[in-house]
C-alpha cells in the first residue's frame, strides 16, 4: 500500500493550522511528524483517519486490496486519549476492538502478554495506572490486522522498558510490510522519514 498526501491544508475552528503539506509513504516504511505544540501534528493524523476534512489538497492510496476500500478501514489510530472503556476489563476492551475491526490477529491474552500486561487481563481498565492503560491501548494494534498505524505521542506515560517493547512492535509491523505515521515530541528510535510541521512559524508543512 502507498499513501500520497498532496498540498494538504487543514483548518480547526476557522484557523489555518497548516498548508502545503506533501509526502508519500509506502509499505514497510515509517514517517515521524514533529513540530511545536499546536503546529498541527494531531490535526494531520485526524485528517488521515477521516475524522476531519482537509480544507485543501488530497489524500490518496494505491494498492493493498481494493482501491475502493476507504483508508479509515485500513488503519489503527492511537491518540492522546486511550479510548478505552473504564468499566470493561483489558481483555474485554481488546475483544471489542477485534470484533469491531474484523480480520483478527492475536487473541487479547496474547496481545496483553506482548505489552507486559498478562497479569492484568481480567482487571477493569479503571484500576490500571496511566502507563498500563496506554499499553492496553497499544495492544489494540495487535488484535486486528490493519496495515497503517497512526500513533499520536505513542510513548506518552510509558517507562523505558515499555518504550523498548513499543519499538519492537513497530519494527515488526514495518518488517511485515506495514506502515506507521507517528506524531511525537520524543525520539522513537525508529528508522523513518521525518517531516516537521510549522517549521516556519506560519503553519506550513516542511519535509526534512
Amino acid at each position: 500500500m502507498r499513501i500520497l498526501v498532496e498540498n494538504l491544508a487543514c483548518r480547526r475552528g476557522g484557523r489555518l493550522v497548516f498548508e502545503g503539506l506533501s509526502f508519500r509513504i509506502g509499505s514497510g516504511e515509517a514517517l515521524v511528524v514533529t513540530g511545536r505544540n499546536g503546529a498541527g501534528k494531531s490535526t494531520l493524523l485526524a485528517a488521515l483517519a477521516g475524522a476531519i476534512t482537509p480544507s485543501a489538497g488530497r489524500i490518496t492510496t494505491e494498492g493493498n486490496g481494493s482501491d475502493d476500500t476507504p483508508l479509515v478501514e485500513r488503519l489503527h489510530a492511537v491518540g492522546h486519549r486511550d479510548g478505552l472503556k473504564a468499566v470493561l476489563t483489558a481483555r474485554e476492551n481488546l475483544a471489542f476492538c477485534r470484533d469491531l475491526f474484523g480480520n483478527p490477529a492475536l487473541e487479547p491474552e496474547e496481545a496483553l502478554e506482548r505489552v507486559g500486561l498478562a497479569h492484568a487481563v481480567d482487571l477493569p481498565v479503571a484500576y490500571l495506572s496511566a502507563g498500563q492503560r496506554r499499553r492496553v491501548a497499544l495492544a489494540r494494534l495487535l488484535v486486528a490486522h490493519r496495515p497503517l498505524w497512526l500513533l499520536d505521542e505513542p510513548t506518552a506515560a510509558l517507562d523505558a522498558r515499555s518504550q523498548a517493547t513499543l519499538l519492537t512492535l513497530m519494527q515488526e509491523h514495518i518488517a511485515g510490510g506495514g506502515l506507521i505515521i507517528a506524531a511525537t515530541h520524543a525520539p522513537l528510535g525508529l528508522a523513518a522519514q521525518e517531516i516537521r510541521i510549522g517549521s516556519d512559524g506560519a503553519g506550513r508543512g516542511a519535509a526534512s
